[in-house]
């Protein structure tokens, strides 16, 4: 079957850069038809493409088996690559047998798709569904550049395949394929058996996922391992037609046919298992995002990677003889030319290692003094023509985030991708406008968050009292990602805050119809219609703000003033309910809703609120002369 699979894959290839190309063409296309894209929907609710697909997939594979990852995962189509080429040249790629590394794709699978959702659940987010994005303009901005795509290939191909086996990177890194394995356990389509088996393992000699096919269907008369990939290149190799695809029991309700044979012990014993995970642990740390740009799947490949170097370098000081297809480090005690280079190689990464370990942890305190100013960031997006108050805290872990930035720009070996962005940000917070503007113009040179960097870019020219470069310097951050709001709303904010109430409707609008998602957008373009006389149109605004973000207090708050304004008290006093429900003990919002209560003549009501005013804030001097003016009428 092996040939039809490989036109299999050679078509989804084609359909691959079909797709491409129409993003090429015409500048905007589906959004990716890939499984990472589905993380959208566990950190925002959103639903796009690549998250319908996953789940497509993963509900085929529990009725199918899991047939995807071998007739139309592009990743395994570039290890069977790998390993046809190794074989071309007299390679035969053995697999790395650890019980430990095979835990690594359920937990990455976690750390993609369930952690994010569960922490949402428990800070009391909703999963509900957030909107859709179906099509995009900025196809390749998940996507790593061509260095490191070229690099993810070498190491999640080659390097997985010759060190880790067949199907190295499946068995010790990919996430998808845990959920698709796990899906695969109750799926009636799979390989059977009939009696016709005769137990030459010619099937297990074929099988390029490391199950022992003959053993598993002797066993069970199916073969029950989450590996299999469906391939069927044992079907076709039976010499007496035994096996086949078909329906029948399913795996995880199966009984075997009798007592199942011994397997043979694993070739990584436990002290070497424990090495190996220590190994992946440091190594996936010091690699994750180095120098900005190294990815999560890329960097779970090095990682496993390092773990065989990390084991082979054990064997190498306690071993005489160390030998791999194609590799000849030690024999008789006697280090070879290549065992020479092999511990020259290890030498450069030892010291390559090293140096990313220091760089990372450089990183690691600016990055986390960058996630603590996360509120003081949107604070100075917010206003930007006020400077930020800062404490002395803060000020003491800019400064130190500061100094940890400069060393990871001085010392490494290339610039660190954000690190520019970072650098612009915390000089601008700390005030330093030279410096905020130098590392910003650094980092839209880098393609570092440019809608950020221009925003920082007009807070700058702000401080300097220049507020047409400011303007400016929106207007290109809208043009960098104009399905964004956050310039729109910048911008917006301040033509009003600045009297121009207009012009900032007006830039509201340009966003409104450029992100149709926004609450953020439609309550600023509602608060900018009433602050103008527009009152009656504000209220649709307000609207559609609390039906894209139910718990949008503000939005709620200003919807039911201006109905209060409008006189249609009952409706104020309704949305006002609903604002208390979040804020029980906010004690300005019960007193506009006890003015609320007045406008519609329930005085009763008022008089409960009022007082409940006065025992959460009893300095609420309003609250005070409006319950004394009802207690005059009452005793009159």
């Amino acid at each position: 079957m092996g040939k039809w699979r490989a036109l299999v894959l050679v078509l989804v290839h084609v359909l691959i850069g079909l797709h491409i190309a129409h993003w090429l063409t015409t500048g905007e296309t589906v959004t990716p038809v890939e499984p990472s894209e589905a993380m959208a929907f566990s950190r925002s609710s959103l639903v796009n493409a690549g998250l319908i697909f996953f789940a497509v997939m993963i509900l085929l594979t529990a009725i199918f088996g899991r047939f995807f990852c071998g007739w139309g995962c592009h990743v395994v189509a570039l290890q069977d690559l790998c390993r046809h080429l190794m074989l071309k040249i007299g390679i035969t790629p053995r697999p790395l047998k650890s019980r430990a590394l095979a835990w690594v794709p359920a937990l990455a699978f976690i750390y993609m798709f369930i952690w994010p959702a569960a922490y949402r659940l428990w800070m009391g987010d909703s999963l509900a569904v957030s909107g859709t994005e179906f099509t995009t303009a900025h196809f390749w901005s998940t996507f790593p550049g061509w260095v490191v795509g070229i690099l993810t290939l070498l190491i999640c191909g080659f390097a997985c395949v010759y060190f880790l086996g067949a199907k190295g990177f499946c068995t010790y890194a990919c996430p998808y394929g845990a959920i698709f394995a796990a899906a695969d356990q109750v799926a009636p389509m799979r390989i059977r058996v009939t009696d016709a088996c005769h137990q030459c393992g010619h099937c297990t000699a074929v099988c390029t996922s490391n199950v022992r096919v003959h053993e598993e269907v002797r066993d069970w008369g199916m073969v029950v391992s989450a590996g299999c990939m469906k391939c069927q290149d044992c079907v076709s190799v039976c010499p007496n037609g035994a096996l086949y695809y078909g329906s029948g029991p399913i795996p995880l309700l199966a009984k075997p046919r009798s007592e199942p044979s011994k397997r043979p012990p694993a070739a990584v014993q436990w002290g070497d298992e424990t090495l190996m995970v220590l190994v992946f642990i440091i190594s996936f740390l010091i690699v994750r995002g180095l120098y900005g740009v190294v990815p999560f799947l890329m960097s779970l490949g090095v990682a496993g990677v390092m773990a065989f170097f990390a084991v082979t370098c054990k064997r190498l000081l306690t071993e005489p003889t160390v030998e791999r297809s194609g590799l000849r480090i030690k024999r008789g005690g006697k280090l070879l030319p290549q065992g020479r280079v092999f511990v020259a190689a290890m030498g450069v990464l030892l010291l390559f290692f090293g140096h990313g370990a220091v760089l990372r942890t450089q990183a690691y305190w600016g990055d986390a003094v960058y996630d603590d100013t996360a509120a003081l960031r949107r604070v100075l997006l917010g206003t930007p023509d006020a400077a930020p108050s800062l404490s002395t805290q803060h000020r003491e872990a800019i400064n130190g985030g500061i100094a940890r930035l400069q060393n990871v720009e001085a010392w490494g070996l290339f610039p660190t991708l954000g690190n520019a962005a970072r650098l612009a940000w915390f000089h601008a917070l700390t005030g330093d406008a030279a410096a905020s503007e130098r590392a910003a113009l650094q980092a839209i040179d880098r393609e570092e968050l440019p809608v950020e960097m221009h925003q920082v870019l007009a807070h700058v020219a702000l401080q300097r009292g220049d507020a047409a470069a400011a303007i400016a310097q929106w207007e290109q951050a809208i043009l960098a990602r104009p399905d964004l709001p956050e310039a729109y709303l910048a911008l917006g904010v301040y033509l009003a805050k600045s009297g121009d109430t207009d012009a900032g409707q007006q830039v509201f609008g340009r966003g409104l119809a450029e992100v149709r998602d926004s609450p953020a957008l439609y309550y600023n373009a509602g608060l900018a219609r009433a602050v103008s006389g527009q009152a009656e149109a504000s209220i649709e605004f307000f609207q559609r703000a609390l039906v894209l973000a139910p718990k949008y207090l503000e939005a709620r708050e200003t919807l039911a003033g201006v109905m209060a304004s409008l006189g249609r008290f009952e409706e104020s006093v309704e949305q006002f309910r609903v604002a208390l429900q979040q804020v029980p003990d906010d004690a300005q919002t019960r007193f506009l809703l006890a003015r609320a209560l007045l406008g519609m003549g329930a005085s009763d009501e008022a008089m409960i609120e009022l007082k409940r005013v006065l025992e959460l804030d009893a300095t609420n001097t309003q609250a005070q002369v409006l319950l004394d003016g009802l207690d005059g009428e009452d005793s009159r």
